[in-house]
């Protein structure tokens, strides 16, 4: 009788826990559109003049401090919750392409049973090495950590992810953790950053500072963000191991499990497959190649990734129909992440059309000069922070915030080079952000809800917000300079 009333009560838990789910991540990046679109309805039209300057050999438009002031009201019909998402999907071409194409090219190596294949003969060798396995998580984080700082890698990580899911369910852990390997070893190391050209070197240029420098302490933070990133994936993924059915992704991973299973034992670890891991490996020694000595973008590395799919497809000996038809049915299943990209870019677009994103600017401004200079830059971080939501890419940020953060920091007390280090640590919040297209690419690759991964990621969140808002106070106390 009571066993009969425990698993009643078990059910009914179950029922209650699953009365209420969030809507689907679509429907939340177009509610934040359509709140934008309030907001712009709101706030009074402005700009700020723009004047031309050659930053690190590039030529950029940029904000003239103490230039604001504001324009005739400029009025958006509610057409525009309809015409700034359209525009989304031109804006951020690029990054669609990208994921299309990785999602093509990884539906034919999946097809093909070379990953994993792979990964099982790997996960088996790391199964028998338990002083090795150990060691797996932190070395691999660190490469991806120094990948993020030292070249800012960003959208590159979305293809590994695809490759350390299943390496990830192999070795007893969960999808999150496979996620993190890549995606979060990247995100630590771009935002502290020791030499970042699109964060670091940017934001310097902007701030009339020499190029790299405060690499030392910069140095330090990057290596305890990076601890700190790799203890809590490890104390999860031991957690995970001993009990599996305590991940967020417990059921989707039950589904990714059976299908590895039957992928593998469907193809032999032959000749083919060994040459598609071989190429696999060839291409990324080739995108590392190509970003860091010719300074490929998304077009050649989305032209890499369509070569690596056709040469795998003829390595398998596939049909090209059949080729064809996996490359399909790969990119098809992006296509929710394509349309909430569009989504997270209508948001800015928005902005813009609406003239009120230098109108924000300029409040951030006068809020940050009006507290005590001891909590300058832990203001401007979190003004940052609120700027990264609408406007996440490094580069674009820098040149909106930067000339005019830079001199205002002047004014209230703080070197501009504690101003650069409060805006490089705002990166922190990136991995949860529902507007980036790098957080929105790798979630849809990994067909992981925003949510689920929201929920896992905010703890670490916190815990890097209050270490980057303490990493502030020895610059501001020891007046870091040069100036």
């Amino acid at each position: 009788m009571a066993k009969g009333r425990d698993e009643s009560f078990i059910l009914v838990a179950k029922m209650k826990k699953r009365s209420f789910r969030l809507p689907h991540t679509l429907v939340l990046i177009y509610l934040l559109v359509i709140l934008v679109y309030l907001l712009a309805l709101v706030l009074p039209s402005g700009e700020f003049d723009r004047a031309e300057k050659t930053i690190e050999g590039k030529t950029r438009l940029i904000i003239v401090p103490e230039t604001y002031h504001q324009v005739d009201k400029k009025w958006l019909g509610p057409e525009w919750l309809l015409i700034a998402p359209i525009r989304g999907f031109q804006d951020a071409a690029l990054i669609i392409i990208l994921i299309f194409i990785f999602g093509g090219t990884f539906g034919i190596l999946t097809k093909s049973g070379a990953i994993d294949a792979g990964i099982q003969k790997l996960a088996a060798f790391f199964t028998r090495k338990p002083k090795l396995r150990i060691m797996v998580i932190p070395v691999l984080m660190i490469i991806f950590s120094l990948a993020g700082s030292v070249y800012g890698m960003a959208e590159e990580s979305i293809p590994f992810v695809l490759i350390f899911i299943p390496f990830a369910l192999s070795m007893g852990y969960d999808s999150i953790v496979g996620i993190a390997i890549p995606f979060l070893g990247a995100a630590v190391g771009f935002a502290a950053a020791f030499f970042n050209p699109f964060t670091v070197g940017i934001a310097q240029g902007f701030a009339e500072l020499p190029l790299y420098s405060g690499l030392g302490y910069r140095l330090i933070l990057w290596i305890i963000t990076t601890i700190i990133g790799i203890a809590f994936v490890m104390v999860y993924a031991e957690k995970i191991r001993k009990n599996p059915q305590l991940s967020p992704v417990y059921e989707l991973d039950l589904k990714r499990i059976e299908h590895q299973s039957n992928s593998v034992s469907s193809y032999k670890w032959g000749r083919s497959q060994q040459l598609i891991v071989a190429s696999l490996f060839a291409t990324i020694g080739l995108l590392i190649y190509g970003i860091l000595a010719q300074g490929w973008y998304m077009e050649e590395i989305a032209a890499l990734f369509l070569g690596l799919g056709l040469i795998s497809g003829f390595l398998a000996r596939m049909k090209p129909s059949e080729m064809a038809q996996n490359f399909v049915d790969g990119a098809k299943d992006m296509m929710n992440v394509s349309l909430i990209i569009s989504g997270g870019r209508a948001i800015l677009i928005i902005l813009q059309e609406a003239a009120v994103l230098d109108t924000m600017l300029q409040g951030a401004a006068g809020l940050i000069s009006a507290v005590p200079s001891i909590l300058t830059a832990q203001i401007i971080f979190l003004v940052q922070a609120v700027i990264n939501f609408f406007v996440h890419s490094g580069t674009a940020q820098a040149a909106l915030t930067m000339p005019i953060i830079a001199p205002l920091s002047d004014l209230v007390g703080i070197t501009r080079q504690t101003s650069v280090l409060a805006f490089q640590l705002c990166e922190v919040i990136n991995p949860i952000l529902p507007t980036s297209a790098v957080t929105m690419g790798v979630l849809g690759v990994a067909k992981i809800p925003w949510e689920k991964w929201a929920k896992w990621f905010l703890p670490l969140m916190v815990i890097l917000i209050i270490f980057s808002l303490l990493a502030l106070i020895p610059p501001v106390l020891m007046n870091w300079g040069p100036y």
